[in-house]
C-alpha cells in the first residue's frame, strides 16, 4: 500500500465485491431475527446467510494462501470486515470469530495438522465454525498469571496417548449450530499445574464430535443479538496427544499472537459501525426539519457534530489500515499500532454513535431506526478480543516500560 492509502485495483475490486454481497445477502439479517425471542433461534436464522458467505468463497478469502486459502493479508481482511460489518454485525462476527478460531492452526500447526484441520474451512460448502476457546467464567484477562493465581482453569492431563480435558469456557462461539460444539475448538488449557506461565499453557485442537462437550446455556447478549455467546463445559474430553498445537506448554505465545492478529480488525469493526451510523444520521439531517422551517443540517451544531463524527471515522479507518499493513510486513512497531487501532476504533465507535443519536434525537431510541442497534453492537468492541482495560492498555503499558522501546517505531520512522 502506498503512503496515500490508495487501494490497489485488485483491492478496490474486492471491496466492491464485498459491498455488493453484503447488500444482497446480509441486509436481511435484521428482519430475519427481529421477532425471534431466544439466542438459539436468532443464530439459526442466520445460517442461510452464513452458508451463502461460505459458498461465495469469503471464508476461503480469509485463510492465508500458504494454507490453501486465497487470503492476501490483513488489509484484505480489513476491507471485508468494514463492508460486511457496516451492514450486519452478526453474521460478520460469526465469520471473523471463525478466523480467530483458526489462528492457532495457522501459527503453530504442523503441515499435517493444517491439512487435516483446515480442510472443512477451505471448502465452499456447508457452514463450518471454529472457535478459540480461551475465555472462562470469572474472566480471563489474567489467564497466564502464575500460581497462586487461578489463571487458566481448564486443565489437560495425559492418560496414555490421549489428552483428557476438563473445564468450562464462556463467550466465544464454541457451541456450533446444534449445541454439540463447533467444528473445531482450539482449547486453551493448563497442561502443567506447577510450571511457570511460559511453560504451563497449551492449545489443543478438539475437532467435532467431541464426547464430553456440554452446552450449559446461551447468553442473551446486549448486542450482536444473532451471534451466539455460550457457556459450555468440557467433561473428560479425550483427544490424541498429537492434537496439541505447537509445543506442549507454548500456548501463551500462540494465544497472544492470535489476538494480536485480530486487534486491528476490531478497530475496523468500529469503523464499520460508525460508517453505518454516520450515513444514517447524515441522510436524516439532510431531510428532517423536526418541526422547523429548514433541514436540521443547516444548524451549526448539527453540522459540527457530523463533521466531528466523520473526522473520527476517517482517522480510525486509516489507523486500522496502517496497523494491518504493519502486521503484513512485520514492521517493528506493528504490535503497538494494532493495539492503538483496537483501542481507538472500538472506543470511538461507542462515543461517535452516541453523539449521532443526539443529532437524531429521541427517535433514535426507537429500534425502528438503526442507531440504537448499532450502539448495542458497538458496546462490546472495547470489551472483547482482549478487553481494552484488562488486556490491551496493559499490553501498551508493558511496551512503554521496555528498555529498548522506541517512540517512533509505530510511525515507522525510527
Amino acid at each position: 500500500m502506498a503512503i496515500d492509502f490508495t487501494l490497489s485495483a485488485e483491492q478496490r475490486k474486492f471491496q466492491l465485491t464485498c459491498r455488493a454481497f453484503a447488500q444482497a445477502e446480509l441486509r436481511g439479517v435484521g428482519a430475519a431475527i427481529r421477532d425471534l425471542r431466544t439466542p438459539a433461534e436468532r443464530f439459526q436464522a442466520t445460517r442461510p446467510m452464513y452458508a451463502a458467505l461460505v459458498r461465495a468463497g469469503f471464508l476461503r478469502r480469509l485463510i492465508p494462501q500458504p494454507f490453501g486459502g486465497e487470503g492476501a493479508g490483513l488489509i484484505d481482511m480489513a476491507i471485508l470486515t468494514e463492508e460486511f460489518y457496516a451492514v450486519d454485525a452478526n453474521v460478520s462476527l460469526t465469520l471473523l470469530a471463525t478466523l480467530l478460531g483458526l489462528m492457532p492452526v495457522f501459527l503453530a500447526g504442523t503441515p499435517a495438522q493444517q491439512q487435516t484441520l483446515l480442510a472443512p474451512f477451505l471448502s465452499t460448502h456447508g457452514t463450518p465454525l471454529a472457535s478459540l476457546a480461551n475465555s472462562e467464567p470469572g474472566g480471563s484477562a489474567n489467564y497466564a498469571a502464575p500460581l497462586p493465581a487461578a489463571g487458566v482453569r481448564t486443565t489437560a492431563r495425559m492418560d496414555g496417548d490421549e489428552w483428557v480435558i476438563n473445564g468450562r469456557k464462556k463467550w466465544m462461539n464454541g457451541a456450533g449450530w446444534d449445541g454439540q460444539g463447533a467444528d473445531l475448538l482450539c482449547v486453551v488449557c493448563r497442561s502443567d499445574a506447577n510450571a511457570p506461565p511460559a511453560q504451563a499453557i497449551s492449545v489443543i485442537a478438539v475437532p467435532k464430535p467431541a464426547q464430553g462437550f456440554e452446552l450449559l446455556h446461551l447468553i442473551d447478549t446486549v448486542g450482536n443479538r444473532a451471534h451466539p455467546a455460550p457457556e459450555f463445559a468440557l467433561n473428560n474430553v479425550r483427544v490424541p496427544y498429537d492434537n496439541v498445537l505447537g509445543e506442549v506448554g507454548a500456548g501463551r505465545s500462540i494465544v497472544d499472537a492470535s489476538f494480536t492478529g485480530t486487534a486491528a480488525l476490531v478497530g475496523i469493526m468500529g469503523v464499520a459501525l460508525m460508517r453505518a451510523a454516520f450515513d444514517f444520521a447524515l441522510a436524516f439531517a439532510r431531510t428532517e426539519c423536526r418541526g422547523g422551517a429548514r433541514p436540521i443540517i443547516e444548524h451549526q451544531a448539527v453540522g459540527y457534530a457530523l463533521a466531528d463524527a466523520k473526522t473520527t471515522l476517517e482517522a480510525a479507518r486509516y489507523l486500522g489500515w496502517k496497523a494491518c499493513h504493519a502486521m503484513d510486513v512485520q514492521a517493528p512497531g506493528a504490535l503497538e499500532v494494532a493495539l492503538h487501532s483496537k483501542i481507538f476504533g472500538s472506543e470511538s465507535a461507542v462515543r461517535v454513535i452516541t453523539n449521532l443519536m443526539s443529532v437524531v434525537g429521541i427517535d433514535s431510541y426507537d429500534h425502528e431506526l438503526p442507531l440504537g442497534g448499532l450502539l448495542q453492537d458497538a458496546l462490546v468492541l472495547p470489551l472483547f478480543d482482549g478487553g481494552n482495560m484488562g488486556v490491551r492498555r496493559r499490553q501498551l503499558h508493558e511496551l512503554l516500560m521496555r528498555g529498548n522501546y522506541q517512540t517512533l517505531d509505530a510511525a515507522g520512522t525510527t
